[in-house]
């Protein structure tokens, strides 16, 4: 009983752990705004940094359209991750109803086209969200179909797959 014991006092800090990536305080990562104009899409994005009452975060509108073979925005940071087996992602965002989705690129998302994704719907009030990792699915047939936290090299807030007004905010985001 004593070893037991020991070894949930050793390994209960990681149980728990968490990590803040963002959220405009005291941590920050530099997100890059874009959209589906890199390879001839139309789609039009704009990203601001804004702060309402007590809370900082980003904002992200624009027309996704899926014309000219595109059809998304999305704001994307890349980040280095401790070798700690965190569970998912958790957010604090809001938005217009609409469904947006978290892209995750990894050494193995070589192309363009792949990446690892999980979505969320927004409401117009401030939400937190968590988000499994193992919720992600990859985008390419060659991707393993899971990858660790460590892996991660870069995450992005994207707004695509139909044609639509996006409009998001995001005001944190961590590993849990």
């Amino acid at each position: 009983m004593k070893r037991l014991v020991a070894i949930l006092i050793l390994f209960f800090p990681l149980m728990t752990m968490t990590k803040v990536i963002d959220n405009l305080d005291n941590e920050r990562v530099k997100w890059l705004p874009f959209s589906d104009k890199v390879m001839g899409g139309i789609s039009e994005i704009n990203f601001s940094e804004r702060k309402e009452e007590e809370i900082s975060f980003y904002h992200m509108e624009g027309n996704v359209s899926t014309e000219n073979n595109g059809g998304f925005i999305q704001f994307r940071a890349g980040v280095v991750i401790d070798d700690i087996p965190y569970e998912g992602l958790k957010i604090m965002t809001r938005g217009n109803g609409e469904e947006y989705f978290i892209h995750i690129r990894t050494p193995k998302t070589r192309l363009p086209w792949n990446y690892y994704a999980a979505s969320f719907n927004t409401t117009s009030d401030w939400q937190y969200i968590e988000i499994p990792f193992a919720s992600f699915k990859k985008s390419g047939l060659i991707l393993p179909r899971k990858f660790k936290a460590s892996d991660i090299k870069s995450i992005g807030i994207v707004a695509f797959g139909k044609d639509f007004y996006a409009d998001i905010d995001l005001a944190s985001i961590e590993l849990y």
